[in-house]
């Protein structure tokens, strides 16, 4: 049984590359998201379809908090709102629970916010994919490729093997 869980932090061509990369991932869905009472404004996001079994959401939580910055309270936060978006009640208490509990990890406190999906855009047709389009483009070297290489270090054995084959083909490209 597939479930799902939207996520934002950081700009969702970064954050559809890491969730494409894992394992128990079946589709990332990417573009905006709103929620809520003062969050009701879009913001960059990703609707990650998933198999609980396969990729525990746990896991999930703990890739999103360490492939963007969740302790940075900076200046482009209304752009990219580092959030849980939740489907229902008993997801949104999980959530908040791991919230908790990887907070150990972090010397700094965790901003991310868990709050309820209410809405979805989905990006234009030429964003999709961006990633592993092209690999190439100067932003997915500068920023979408060490967060991959971030993944194969921490997260091994939950990401793809098509990933570390696809990084390693591309580091010997000319």
């Amino acid at each position: 049984m597939l479930d799902k869980i939207a996520l934002g932090g950081g700009c969702h061509w970064c954050t559809e590359a890491v969730f494409q990369s894992l394992k128990g991932v079946t589709e990332v869905a990417q573009g905006y998201v709103a929620s809520n009472a003062e969050h009701t404004r879009f913001s960059e996001a990703v609707i990650v379809h998933f198999n609980p079994k396969a990729l525990p959401l746990e896991v999930l939580i703990d890739v999103h908090l360490q492939t963007h910055k969740s302790t940075s309270n900076h200046s482009m936060r209304s752009k990219y709102r580092s959030a849980i978006y939740t489907y229902s009640e008993m997801q949104h208490q999980e959530a908040l629970r791991i919230l908790q509990e990887l907070q150990a990890q972090f010397a700094l406190p965790i901003i991310t916010k868990v709050m309820p999906f209410k809405a979805f855009k989905a990006s234009r047709d030429a964003l999709q994919n961006y990633y592993y389009n092209d690999p190439k483009k100067p932003f997915c070297e500068r920023f979408i490729t060490p967060k991959l290489n971030l993944l194969l270090e921490q997260f091994s054995k939950h990401t793809k093997t098509t990933t570390l084959k696809y990084l390693q083909d591309e580091s010997h490209k000319t």
